[in-house]
């Protein structure tokens, strides 16, 4: 594989780190009476809005900038679009690393502000991917080796996490900022990577057409597309149930069996390995045996189970395992849905359709992320149950949307094996 196609997979790494590094430090540093980020007098119920809060704007921010910065990959090219996020995260960490030294709470606000407004370059390291490959089945492997990435970023990011805020292991040298310098220092190396190596594919520049009204019209052009609107429907669902799985899984284990930083960041290393190994050798094998319907109905079925496992499970250990299935069901879960909105547009438009879908996946991660922390405070349970019902939905649209010849084009049923 070329260097450049390897420095665009890092990026994806990197911007899904973000999340198994900072989650579980946050949980602990914003949900832990004993650390002295905030007041001691501050209520568990306060500590829980504050979580909820600091990762709802960093999803909303991502959200408006996506909206801007994926558009804006298909004017300026993939690589430039990719330096500007890669420059903002940097920007984000090194902002963190303030914030937690002054133990300043608006500051690390700002922050994830800044972090989250140019974290859009996974759809555009999407879109790039999807340049570079020659045919639909390479295109469904790409995405296949997006859940790899992103799942080498999940077991970095706890990694990173768990050891260098373990003072048992490191002794003075360990710190709640450690990670984050840690993080800076990959983003800046990836940026050397994507300067050198990755360029474009039979780009040419044009004018600049970005508005303000683009943070809007992104989601509203996906409304008046009858395909994309019924891939919309069912992939946010999908996504508001993972991200409200994903965002309060530490703050729920920290809840109901006081789980660590390095306890939480075990659970994550976990989750990430969990969702490496079907990217990597059952999405390919799937996807030729099977409609991209079926499977995508059945991974939601098995995700509805493993909420139901983290969240019947009685004994703090036996979490390790718990949380497995519902990321083993996901992993298979997602590329399909990306596959399935390449397809639904031309090469022009791969870049705006990426935007869609992140534009979903932050806008639902945004929402349960504010709301969640105050459902939270009210009871652990509610944020998870609420995530059931968003599934179910999305199997109810599947049945009940996705129908007709334009569907049957997007998704033809694969040829039996040895059929040419």
């Amino acid at each position: 594989m070329k260097l450049g196609i390897l420095s665009v997979y890092f990026v994806i790494t990197l911007d899904i780190m973000s999340q198994g590094l900072v989650i579980p430090v946050l949980t602990t540093l914003l949900l832990d009476p004993s650390q002295p980020f905030l007041p001691a007098h501050t209520t568990a119920g306060t500590r829980e809005l504050y979580f909820g809060l600091t990762m709802g704007l960093f999803f909303l921010s991502w959200f408006l900038g996506a909206a801007y910065i994926s558009k804006l990959s298909d004017f300026i090219g993939r690589k430039l679009g990719l330096l500007i996020c890669l420059g903002g995260s940097f920007t984000g960490y090194a902002l963190t690393v303030v914030a937690v030294y002054l133990e300043s709470f608006p500051l690390l606000l700002i922050a994830r502000i800044v972090a989250g407004f140019t974290a859009g370059n996974q759809p555009i390291a999407q879109a790039a991917l999807v340049d570079e490959s020659t045919n639909d089945q390479e295109k469904t492997r790409f995405m296949g080796y997006v859940i790899v990435a992103g799942s080498l970023g999940l077991l970095i990011g706890p990694i990173l996490g768990g050891v260098l805020t373990d003072d048992a292991l490191l002794g003075n040298l360990a710190s709640m900022q450690a990670p984050f310098y840690a993080a800076a220092i990959l983003v800046f190396v990836n940026i050397l990577l994507v300067s050198a190596f990755f360029h474009n594919v039979d780009f040419e520049r044009r004018p600049v057409k970005i508005k303000v009204t683009d943070v809007f019209l992104t989601l509203w052009h996906a409304a008046k597309r009858p395909v994309v609107l019924r891939l919309s429907l069912v992939f946010f669902c999908s996504q508001f149930a993972f991200n409200t799985y994903l965002v309060f899984l530490n703050d729920f284990l920290f809840s109901r069996f006081q789980f660590t930083t390095a306890q939480n960041s075990i659970v994550l290393f976990l989750f990430g390995i969990a969702m490496a190994a079907p990217g990597a050798f059952l999405v390919g094998p799937i996807d030729r045996r099977f409609s991209k319907k079926t499977v995508i109905c059945a991974t939601l079925l098995l995700m509805a189970l493993g909420l139901l496992a983290i969240m019947a499970n009685p004994i703090g250990i036996l979490s390790y395992g718990a949380a497995l299935p519902f990321v083993l069901a996901f992993a298979i879960n997602y590329p399909m849905m990306l596959s399935l909105f390449s397809a639904s547009v031309d090469e022009k438009e791969q870049g705006w359709v990426m935007g869609v879908t992140v534009a979903l996946y932050t806008l639902g991660a945004g929402i349960t992320s504010v709301l969640g922390g105050q459902l939270m405070a009210i009871s652990i349970y509610l944020p998870y149950t609420i995530a059931l019902g968003a599934i179910a939905l999305a199997l109810i649209l599947v049945f009940s949307l996705w129908r007709g010849d334009a569907f049957r084009a997007l998704d033809p049923r694969p040829a039996p094996d040895g059929a040419a």
